[in-house]
């Protein structure tokens, strides 16, 4: 797994308590302080922890009644939770999928780094600049 979604995980098991797995809580800004990192970085890292098993949002962000928000809540996918609900450890069933492989691949041209023939044998034009002052010059001299 990436170093990102590492260290936002074990921030995610250093503010659980012992008993509040489903109840931790921790928003996108937080998790940016915590890690130095910036919030809208941060926000993948957590699709990676969802996405392969390792946490489960609980309790998705939203305002409160006063209009104040509220952070999201997560669960440890590897512990049980306060309501006797047994962990889950979907995290182990995750497996990286394979980008298929294509049989009949196009194969390279075999001049890429050369010039088609007949660039190579067409000279190209001369330009010849004068300067007022090399024209100065040749009347001086004659």
């Amino acid at each position: 797994m990436p170093p990102g979604p590492r260290t936002l995980y074990i921030e995610l098991k250093r503010r659980f308590n012992g008993s509040n797995n489903g109840e931790i809580y921790l928003s996108h800004r937080d998790a940016a302080t915590a890690l130095n990192a910036h919030r809208n970085t941060v926000g993948g890292w957590f699709d990676v922890l969802k996405e392969r098993g390792f946490i489960f949002l609980t309790t998705g962000p939203h305002l409160g009644p006063a209009g104040i928000g509220k952070a999201s809540k997560w669960r440890l996918e590897e512990l049980a939770t306060p309501d006797g609900k047994p962990a889950t450890k979907s995290f182990m069933q995750w497996r990286e999928k394979q980008k298929p492989r294509t049989k009949n691949r196009t194969p390279r041209h075999k001049k890429q780094d050369t010039r088609p023939d007949n660039e190579a044998n067409q000279a190209g034009t001369v330009i010849k600049f004068v300067t007022p002052s090399a024209q100065n010059q040749k009347v001086a001299s004659q």
